[in-house]
């Protein structure tokens, strides 16, 4: 077993050089961390490290349950990945199914290179122009007074956050979302198309009956991996575009955790907070996995 693997080194190193910075990535800063879950269950001090702040066992957890904000933070992060979930995620498929109706090559790779540009715009440039936009006189706000609101500026409003939120996600990330679906469409047999249409199946009944079965797998898979950060939501975007005039629909347990364990030094606290949040992302993980075994032939493991 030992020769083998060293043999299987020698004649593959290069392909392992590759895989190396990957690999060092992940376990610099996704394992090595772990340790400081720790945290969650001490009373942590900055003087005395991880190792010699005392114990407080889960009080930081029941802190947390019986906190006023709980609710709020588990409501508005659930609704927001909820929403996100339902029009950013279908979103990306249809818009590769209409890129493979074009028969126009040129005009193709056209459009895809434009839906790919806001994917790389810097998310303080996205929220700016989006503030900028969503302002007392921002064009959003003014096209929202045609429409019959008087409410004043969008952005400053909770009841247009998650809106506004959700809405700039989709336009930033349709593009570079659609790539994977792209790709698994490149992968269908023609011949399968070529049959169907000899059976008298339109280009509706080919898409229904070739084109979804044939990329079912991969949507299946990225829903299953999408259900496993359900409560996973970045604080960046949140923190740049909220205000405490918004919190009450915009504050999420990122951005909790943020102010908590950053602003406020409060590091045990937040690691407890954010540790909840892991387990059930993971709980979510696996239980939609296991649905998806149940019901399909399709599954991460």
């Amino acid at each position: 077993m030992k020769k083998g693997i060293i043999k299987d080194l020698k004649l593959n190193y290069t392909v392992y050089l590759m895989v190396l910075p990957v690999v060092a990535y992940f376990f610099i800063f996704h394992y090595m961390p772990m340790g400081g879950v720790l945290m969650a269950f001490q009373d942590f001090s900055v003087r005395r490290g991880i190792f010699g702040s005392p114990w407080v066992g889960a009080e930081h957890f029941i802190r947390f349950f019986n906190s006023v904000y709980f609710w709020r933070l588990i409501r508005n992060t659930l609704l927001i990945s909820f929403y996100g979930l339902l029009f950013s995620f279908p979103l990306p498929i249809v818009f590769a199914l209409c890129l493979n109706e074009i028969k126009n090559r040129k005009f193709k790779k056209t459009v895809q290179t434009i839906s790919y540009l806001p994917y790389f715009i810097s998310i303080v440039v996205v929220v700016s122009i989006l503030i900028d936009f969503t302002k007392s006189q921002g064009i959003l706000t003014r096209l929202a007074a045609l429409l019959g609101d008087s409410g004043g500026a969008l952005i400053s409003r909770p009841e247009w956050f998650r809106a506004l939120y959700i809405g700039s996600n989709m336009w930033q990330h349709l593009g570079y979302n659609s790539i994977i679906f792209i790709a698994a469409l490149s992968g269908i047999d023609p011949e399968l198309y070529e049959a169907a249409w000899i059976d008298g199946a339109g280009r509706w009944k080919q898409t229904l009956h070739v084109t979804l079965p044939g990329i079912a797998s991969t949507i299946v898979i990225l829903l299953i991996l999408r259900l496993g950060q359900i409560m996973s939501i970045g604080f960046e975007k949140t923190i740049l575009m909220y205000s405490p005039a918004t919190y009450e629909t915009a504050d999420i347990i990122s951005s909790y955790t943020y102010r908590v364990g950053i602003i406020d030094n409060n590091y045990s606290y937040s690691t407890a907070v954010n540790l909840f949040n892991s387990v059930i992302n993971f709980l979510m993980l696996i239980g939609a996995n296991k649905i998806s075994r149940k019901f399909s032939e399709t599954s991460l493991w």
